[in-house]
C-alpha cells in the first residue's frame, strides 16, 4: 500500500487543474499496473479526471457509481462550469460526446445513489440520459441495492462523496444534506459491487476536516480501508 505525494495543481484557475490532473493520472494509470487507485480530494470537481481517463481507456464500457447527496448535474454554479455542482454533468458530457456509453443497452451511464437535493435543471438531465438514481429515502425500502446493482454496467468507477452519509456521521462536509445514508448502506452497496462487478477505480471526496472532530477523517479513512478489503476480496 502506497500514498502518494498530495499534487500541486497550481492557481491558474480549475480547468487547467482539472487538466493538469488529468494528466498526471493518465501516467499514473500507465505506471500503477493493475493496482488499485483511490484518489483523495476535497473538491468533488478531481473526479473528471479519473472518471474520463477510465471511460476512455475502456472505450467507454463503465458506468461511474457516484455516492452523493447532490446529483452534480448543474451546468454552472457560482458563474462556473467547473464547480465541484457540476462535476457529473462534464462526466457526463463527455461520454455523450465520445458517442460509447456503458457497457450493454440496459446499463445506465451514471447510477447516483443517496441523492436527496436536484434542481429542475438536473431533473431534466436526468429523465433525458441514462442516468439512474436511487433516493435516500428509497433507501429505507427494501430492494434498492438490488437496484442500483442491476443498473451497473460490468466495469464501475465509484465516486464517493461524503456527504452521502448522514451529518450525524459525517458532520465534517461542506454541503451536508439531513437524511442521508449509513455506514451499513454504504458497506451493503460496496461490497455487492466489488463482489457482482469489475471496480476499476474510485475516489473520496469533499471531506473538510474540523479541528477537534476527528470521527469524520477515521471515517473517511476506514472508508478507503473498506474499499481496498472489498477489492482484494472480490478480485
Amino acid at each position: 500500500m502506497c500514498t502518494l505525494p498530495s499534487i500541486d495543481l497550481g492557481t491558474a484557475g480549475p480547468e487547467p487543474a482539472i487538466a493538469g490532473l488529468r494528466a498526471l493520472y493518465d501516467d499514473l494509470l500507465e505506471a500503477a499496473g493493475d493496482r488499485f487507485i483511490i484518489g483523495l480530494g476535497g473538491e468533488h470537481s478531481i473526479s473528471g479526471a479519473p472518471a474520463t481517463a477510465w471511460a476512455e481507456r475502456l472505450g467507454g464500457d463503465v458506468t461511474i457509481l457516484q455516492f452523493d447527496a447532490h446529483t452534480d448535474l448543474r451546468d454552472r454554479h457560482h458563474d462556473s462550469p467547473w464547480n465541484h455542482a457540476c462535476v457529473m454533468r462534464r462526466v457526463l458530457e463527455h461520454r455523450l460526446n465520445a458517442a460509447t456509453g456503458a457497457a450493454g443497452a440496459r446499463a445506465a451511464e451514471i447510477v447516483a445513489v443517496g441523492i436527496r437535493a436536484l434542481t429542475r435543471e438536473e431533473r431534466d438531465v436526468i429523465h433525458d440520459h441514462r442516468v439512474e438514481v436511487v433516493f435516500a429515502h428509497e433507501m429505507r425500502r427494501p430492494g434498492w441495492v438490488e437496484r442500483a446493482v442491476e443498473a451497473l454496467g460490468r466495469n464501475v468507477y465509484i465516486t464517493f462523496d461524503v456527504d452521502f452519509f448522514d451529518p450525524s456521521l459525517m458532520p465534517a462536509t461542506g454541503t451536508p444534506e439531513p437524511g442521508g445514508g449509513s455506514w451499513w448502506d454504504a458497506l451493503d452497496l460496496l461490497s455487492r459491487v466489488f463482489r457482482e462487478r469489475n471496480v476499476v477505480g474510485a475516489d473520496i471526496v469533499e471531506l473538510a476536516p474540523r479541528r477537534g472532530e476527528e470521527a469524520s477523517a477515521f471515517t473517511a479513512a476506514k472508508l478507503a480501508y473498506k474499499m481496498i478489503g472489498f477489492w482484494s476480496e472480490f478480485r
